[in-house]
């Protein structure tokens, strides 16, 4: 490597691909070591993958010069080296992980075989692998059980229906997609996959994972009913991926810890991503990996004069949800900021019962807080670029007048 100094990714997801392929527009090229054995990809298509809408190769991204496949098994602080599985030693300067997130695999009684594996059947739905094995094991009436009623479980229970399966979504909490939606759209969302056959329980806990020769064969719900399972969907959330920042000693919470400039406590150790804390939040979500990724680029490769600094991402979340063949109408939804609105604030709501779209945004001392809209998204770039700017709506209504005079609103 030419550089002065030598920068290692570790972890080629869509943060250390972004930032490794900035890194090298910059005149600072990057090692990037990704342990998938797939060319790196675009994790937040996996579900058009498992629908059929897409080939894994349509979700590829660009791998950056310098990438090689490979596990880091530690990190040698002292040294400045990490240690590969296959008992490589690779130097750095500056050391980036980017090692993303798991799938979260919750405590149910017989998830795992006496070997500790997912019997057959059982698949989460984090990676590349698990989606191919996933939509390998899928066919036409075959009964899926999906557990966790979250973006990815909604994502994942569309796909399974597209696919022809049965499918039966399982969600503990009141609604579907609570995090993001308020009940007046998550009530669309579940009305929208029960068109399909997704047949849906909230506040419904799977408590059990029934095997037999190694193969599921039905969960047992928290009030003991059975349903036959011929495939159980585990998408219950992610966990940043801490494992070999902990066992370097560094500073650690939900997520590697990281100030401003993306530094960990370790001052040439830098984190991106999903397992990145910052300013006390995980985010979890693609716009701030990106974000973060190049504001770190233009850190490391800048001269060290007025360097940038990272702030957070005010980030919106985005669903669209398609069939394979267009014999099932998209689906689309996107929500930001605060949807439950506080005492004081003003709350513009319009609902279209025929066409199944709603849109609310909330605003507060004449700045727009939050929205969530469900169906048509014509109005969802303004209204964005409105919450992120935070600046004061203009007196003549701007991206509100918007909202309530297209298509049709009053």
């Amino acid at each position: 490597m030419t550089s002065k100094k030598r920068v290692v990714v570790i972890g080629a997801g869509l943060a250390g691909v972004a930032l490794a392929r900035r890194l090298g527009e910059l005149g600072t090229p990057a090692l990037t070591l990704g342990d998938e054995e797939h060319r790196p990809y675009n994790r937040v298509l996996l579900a058009e993958v498992l629908a059929g809408r897409y080939g894994p190769e349509v979700i590829a991204l660009p791998a950056p010069a310098g990438l090689l496949r490979g596990r880091v098994t530690g990190i040698d602080r002292a040294g400045r080296t990490v240690r590969c599985a296959d008992g490589s030693v690779i130097a750095y300067d500056t050391l980036v992980l980017a090692t993303g997130s798991n799938a979260v695999l919750p405590p149910l009684r017989g998830l795992f075989t006496p070997e500790r594996e997912l019997p057959e059947g059982v698949h989460a739905f984090r990676t590349m692998d698990d989606c191919l094995g996933l939509s390998k094991a899928v066919r036409p009436r075959a009964r899926a059980v999906v557990v966790g009623g979250g973006l990815l479980g909604v994502s994942a229970a569309r796909a399974l229906a597209v696919r022809g399966a049965q499918v039966v979504l399982a969600q503990q909490s009141e609604r579907l997609m609570e995090r993001q939606l308020d009940p007046a759209a998550s009530a669309l969302v579940r009305r929208h996959l029960e068109g399909l056959g997704v047949e849906v329980h909230t506040e419904c806990r799977v408590r059990d994972v029934r095997s037999v020769g190694g193969a599921v064969r039905s969960v047992e719900m928290g009030d003991g009913y059975a349903l036959g399972a011929d495939l159980v969907v585990l998408a219950c959330g992610v966990r940043p991926r801490v494992g070999l920042a902990r066992e370097a000693g560094l500073d650690v919470g939900k997520g590697v810890l990281v100030d401003d400039e993306l530094r960990t406590s370790d001052p040439h150790i830098r984190a991106v991503g999903d397992c990145a804390q910052h300013a006390g939040r995980v985010y979890g979500l693609a716009a701030p990996a990106l974000e973060q990724a190049g504001v770190l680029a233009e850190l490391l490769a800048g001269d060290g004069t007025a360097p940038r600094h990272y702030t957070g991402t005010r980030s919106l979340t985005r669903l669209t949800l398609t069939g394979s063949d267009g014999s099932f109408d998209p689906f689309d939804l996107a929500a930001f900021g605060e949807t439950d609105p506080r005492p004081g604030d003003d709350v513009v709501q319009l609902a279209d019962a025929t066409r199944g779209t709603y849109r609310k945004v909330v605003v507060r001392d004449d700045r727009l807080v939050g929205g969530v809209l469900v169906g048509e998204l014509g109005t969802v770039g303004a209204l964005a670029r409105a919450w992120e700017g935070a600046e004061p709506l203009p007196s003549d209504g701007g991206p509100l007048l918007h909202l309530l005079t297209q298509h049709g609103g009053s």
